[in-house]
């Protein structure tokens, strides 16, 4: 990824926190956003989070922010662009072409994409071997891992240098070698929440049990043991034993569940609607919120 020069395309949830991480950690920050009202809120959101974290000097920090009026501004001197565009492959598909045009030759151009395939985000540009995933998670100041994916056409040491520069700025980058939908955390996420919504739908406990589950039991340990260090833990014999028996129970579908559909047709969203699989009446979202920050902060 070179020498430093960072642009943030996208000054979105995910976009105004990624350029925060880079300029906490000294980098130099261009951010461009098509939306002006976006551009204008950058210096703000990210002197927020600051202060909600309890991290200064913000001067410091938003200093190395420098947000621009156009798209050839932001990444024409950068040595890499991360695009946080809305998830619409059309949209990303076009930045990237944009981006192939307008970025240097050299630089590094990686998407933000959670779930869609880098290869067909890239697919218009000419220098398709610069073109990788480096999927942030949500803060990306206070959570850890970035996924860095590698499209088929992704050259090594594009790759290489991209996971340098992570592990430079304080995250934890991983290599994902293949560019498969969701990566590995997402599809790890929602396999259990799959599961999670057929135990609902089946009638076998409710949705607040199901989180209780979770959180008082295997989630308590998620933290310090993976799923794979949990089964070389109580021991593979065990594990193919389990599996043998349980896994011909799982849900299987290859679609999403009639009650999740069923739930958004009536406008049941969750906590922005005050109903999803739990009710959310007025106040409680937002304690929700300021108990994860809390618990996010106190692990960073």
């Amino acid at each position: 990824m070179g020498g430093g020069r960072v642009a943030i395309v996208g000054a979105g949830l995910m976009g105004h926190g990624i350029a925060q991480v880079f300029a906490e950690a000294g980098r130099r920050v261009a951010v461009w956003d098509p939306d002006p009202a976006a551009r204008a809120s950058v210096v703000d959101r990210v002197r927020a989070n600051l202060g909600a974290i309890g991290r200064g000097p913000a001067d410091a920090t938003v200093g190395r922010i420098a947000v621009h009026d156009s798209l050839e501004e932001a990444v024409g001197d950068a040595d890499v662009v991360v695009e946080a565009a809305p998830e619409d492959l059309p949209l990303k598909q076009e930045l990237f072409e944009r981006l192939d045009r307008l970025a240097p030759a050299a630089a590094t151009l990686a998407t933000n994409t959670s779930v869609m395939s880098v290869g067909e985000i890239g697919a218009r540009a000419t220098r398709r071997e610069r073109v990788l995933g480096t999927h942030w998670w949500n803060p990306p100041y206070l959570i850890p891992l970035v996924e860095v994916v590698q499209a088929e056409a992704t050259g090594e040491e594009v790759v290489r240098r991209t996971i340098a520069l992570l592990a430079d700025v304080g995250k934890t980058p991983v290599h994902v070698r293949r560019d498969v939908p969701g990566f590995v955390g997402n599809r790890l996420q929602h396999a259990l929440w799959r599961e999670a919504v057929a135990i609902v739908a089946a009638g076998i406990c409710d949705a607040e049990t199901v989180d209780t589950v979770v959180k008082q039991s295997f989630g308590r340990r998620l933290g310090v043991l993976g799923p794979l260090e949990n089964a070389d833990l109580v021991g593979l014999d065990l594990t193919l034993a389990i599996h043998e028996y349980v896994l011909p129970h799982l849900d299987r579908a290859p679609g999403p569940a009639p009650l999740l559909r069923d739930k958004v047709a009536r406008g049941e969203l969750g906590m922005k609607t005050g109903e999803g699989f739990r009710h959310w009446p007025p106040g409680e979202p937002e304690v929700v919120r300021e108990r994860l920050l809390r618990f996010l902060v106190e692990r960073a």
